[in-house]
């Protein structure tokens, strides 16, 4: 969902230098918003292309240009730009499924309205599969994140330049236990993230060739490592474990008001607060270093899952929406997604998510993993039966019973079609697996 919160251009406000408790204070009290769910929303981030053809770049001068008139119209959603030129709509708090998915389809459609009139479209797919990495954005932030991130090899510029995904938010849940207090919907988070990251897999090619993977961009992620894109471990009390988290991961950089930012080496927030060097850290610092941590499930007041691929076609953004709202927010689908998704902690083995085993394989392997596909099919069941108790629309429901039949019925993910459509129909299954993919010839048009 939308927020306020700045990239940090200016480093006036807060000044007050803040103390390791006071930080662990802080984060307990911002991160976790308890109270009945009742809101919703989505952030959609969209590769934008050649209408006439895909695979040709666009050139900087053009986005420039038609952002530029982007920022003009009026929209209910807040419009941003990724590095790579990736654009990111994110939703207002929404009452209800049929609210959110209303506001932000209009909004679409003006967007598209605006980047048709020259020629260009907006991508669902999770990672560009046909350009290498470019920056768009030249600004003192993006500049420290990739000198943070390039120290860990190129993952970092993938994921800044030329990944998108839909993160859909829910509230963070009831104070008291139950299927819809925040300790249990914190745990289901992670867990049933390794369900939707499968079931939505979208981006198993770069350079239009295939990399082995139903979901490189949860590849990019997970290669980018733990202090940056990992989440704490399940252990404890979810305040506490989130709190320690933040204090013990690198900070990105030490923002400056004039010039570069210092990118400090393996300098920990915690650290920071007690060598208060190369100056004290002040609240304006932890409210950007919280913006730079990426784990698969964020919680800022609300959960944010960020673990879904962007999803093919104009509409196929609103079936993940959808099927994590009922999820989430019904209770009685909450308590079968619990139970349904218990089984595989296990395969986690009690590492923090996306760094084990369950998440490499719903990666790697989407719905062609048996276990992974049967629990998919529980809970898709389970949100089938819970939209309409939610008020949702037919279409949305037969959009969801579509991607159910299409897909999850068969073991499959939208990461299959762009293969199938790369290799003239030959079944997806007999091409890849753990050894990785097999080389193509460029050019196929892959347009979804």
């Amino acid at each position: 969902m939308s927020d306020s919160q700045s990239d940090g251009g200016d480093c006036t406000d807060h000044r007050t230098a803040v103390t390791e408790p006071e930080v662990e204070a802080l984060v307990r009290g911002i991160c976790f918003k308890t109270g009945p769910p009742r809101v919703l929303g989505v952030e959609l981030e969209w590769l934008v292309h050649e209408l006439r053809e895909p695979g040709l770049p666009v050139a900087p001068e053009r986005l420039e240009a038609v952002y530029a008139a982007l920022r003009a119209v009026d929209l209910g959603s807040a419009l941003t730009v990724e590095p790579g030129g990736q654009l990111e709509l994110s939703s207002l708090p929404a009452a209800s499924l049929t609210e959110c998915i209303g506001t932000v389809s209009a909004d679409l459609d003006a967007v598209r309205a605006v980047l048709a009139e020259d020629g260009l479209g907006l991508v669902g797919i999770g990672h560009d599969p046909w350009h290498p990495p470019r920056r768009f954005l030249h600004e003192p932030r993006y500049d420290a994140m990739e000198t943070c991130l390039d120290r860990g090899g190129p993952a970092g510029r993938h994921m800044m330049c030329a990944s998108a995904s839909v993160q859909v938010c829910v509230d963070a849940g009831h104070e008291e236990p139950g299927p819809l207090g925040h300790a249990r919907r914190w745990w289901l988070a992670h867990q049933l993230g390794a369900v939707l990251l499968a079931a939505f897999a979208n981006s198993p090619l770069i350079g239009q060739r295939p990399t082995g993977w139903m979901s490189t961009r949860q590849l990019m992620w997970m290669e980018i490592g733990t202090g940056r894109a990992g989440g704490p471990p399940l252990d404890g009390e979810p305040r506490a474990v989130w709190a320690r988290h933040v204090l013990d991961s690198p900070v990105m950089c030490v923002r400056g008001d004039g010039g570069p930012w210092e990118v400090p080496d393996g300098l920990t927030f915690r650290e920071w607060t007690r060598s208060r060097s190369p100056r004290p850290p002040t609240r304006a610092d932890l409210d950007y270093h919280l913006t730079t941590l990426f784990p698969p499930v964020r919680p800022r007041g609300h959960l944010e899952l960020r673990m879904i691929d962007a999803q093919p076609g104009d509409d196929g953004w609103i079936v993940p929406l959808a099927v994590t709202a009922a999820l989430f927010d019904d209770p009685e689908a909450a308590e079968t997604a619990y139970r349904t998704v218990k089984p595989l902690a296990e395969r986690a083995l009690s590492r923090p998510a996306p760094h084990n085993p369950l998440y490499t394989d719903a990666a790697r392997y989407g719905l062609a993993d048996p276990e992974l596909r049967d629990t998919a099919a529980a809970c898709f069941a389970a949100a089938l039966e819970a939209l309409p108790r939610m008020g949702a629309t037919t279409e949305v429901m037969d959009a969801v019973a579509a991607f159910v039949d299409r897909y999850v019925a068969r073991g499959r993910c939208p990461a299959d079609d762009l293969l199938d459509r790369l290799h003239d129909g030959e079944p997806a299954r007999h091409r890849h697996g753990p050894t990785g993919g097999t080389p193509l010839s460029h050019g196929k048009d892959i347009r979804t």
